[in-house]
């Protein structure tokens, strides 16, 4: 019954990550779809019956598992799944990941010589089509990770190196969606411009791969105490680097190298940032320069305490 539970739950996750790769991917659909059989209403029928009826006996086997007859049986202080039950969820989600990273290989390393060549793909679509899913992939895949580091059984070197293995190519094949979605938005931003939004999720993607690479550093060692806090101690020191290299004025800049390479400004864009994007700014024409600042300078907050800054009071009072 445990391992049917073990069964269910790897099912799961096939369905869960499954269902956002296929949204993240055509040729992965496509590949569902070929897999998947068609159903009339016969067939329709027979598979919500024999689905129904596993499903009761999963879940029965689920609350089993979770809630297991009292015995008179001393237990030990830590319940760990046993080898099987633990290797059979994860195992299933290395696969899967594994036949996603082989699907998409052309995507997800060609960039923007990928849209050049192929057919009705835009940057738009290429970035946008499954940049959320693969990123809701990538945060999700975490607490399969610690879930499997919590509950797998540890006695053996055998146990051991079964959790390192199946953990460490969940966390590189996760590593690979990382890049793939970064070179996703990097293509984006490269042909329709710069926005500080796309470079906050850019720099959300750089850090959940910082952590990747801390979890299959602490695979080694199968230590998970110390990776919690180097989480969250990454986490705040990206926060800190994202105000120090002040985003509104790197955006700035990167918008203004675009300008003067291709001829082309989104001073819209740029009237609508805050007076951080001033200094960057003095690199553009008379004309353009002068009414981005009096548009970002209108913008500006004014008369309340609460509001002043020194960027915006730099700004209202002038060199």
């Amino acid at each position: 019954m445990r391992i049917a539970a073990s069964v269910a739950v790897g099912v799961l996750l096939l369905l869960v990550f499954g269902a956002l790769f296929a949204d993240a991917d055509d040729g992965f659909a496509e590949l569902v779809r070929a897999l998947t059989p068609r159903l009339d209403g016969l067939t329709f029928f027979r598979w919500t019956f024999v689905l129904g009826f596993f499903a009761l006996v999963c879940l029965g086997a689920a609350f089993t598992l979770v809630h297991p007859p009292q015995v008179a049986e001393a237990t030990g202080s830590g319940r760990t799944l046993r080898r099987l039950e633990c290797a059979i969820p994860v195992g299933l989600l290395v696969l899967l990941f594994a036949v996603f990273v082989a699907v998409q290989s052309t995507p997800m390393f060609g960039g923007g010589q990928h849209v050049q060549h192929t057919e009705r793909l835009t940057y738009a679509g290429y970035a946008r089509s499954g940049f959320w899913q693969l990123m809701l992939v990538t945060i999700l895949t975490l607490p399969v990770i610690a879930a499997a580091a919590r509950w797998a059984p540890k006695r053996s070197a055998l146990d051991r190196n079964l959790l390192r293995g199946l953990a460490g190519m969940l966390a590189v094949l996760t590593l690979l969606i990382v890049f793939s979605a970064l070179m996703r938005m990097w293509a984006y931003q490269a042909a329709y411009g710069y926005t500080v939004l796309r470079l906050l999720v850019m720099a959300c993607e750089l850090w959940l791969g910082v952590v990747y690479l801390l979890v299959i550093a602490a695979g080694v060692r199968l230590r998970a105490r110390r990776p919690a806090s180097a989480v969250v101690g990454t986490g705040m020191l990206a926060l800190l680097a994202l105000a120090a290299l002040n985003p509104e004025g790197l955006i700035a800049g990167r918008n203004i190298d675009r300008f003067e390479t291709t001829g082309r400004l989104d001073g819209h864009y740029l009237a609508d940032l805050s007076a951080d994007a001033v200094p960057a700014l003095s690199r553009l024409p008379e004309r353009e320069r002068t009414w981005i600042t009096d548009a970002i300078g209108r913008s500006a907050p004014g008369g309340d305490w609460r509001t002043w800054n020194l960027s915006d009071h730099l700004t209202t009072s002038g060199p």
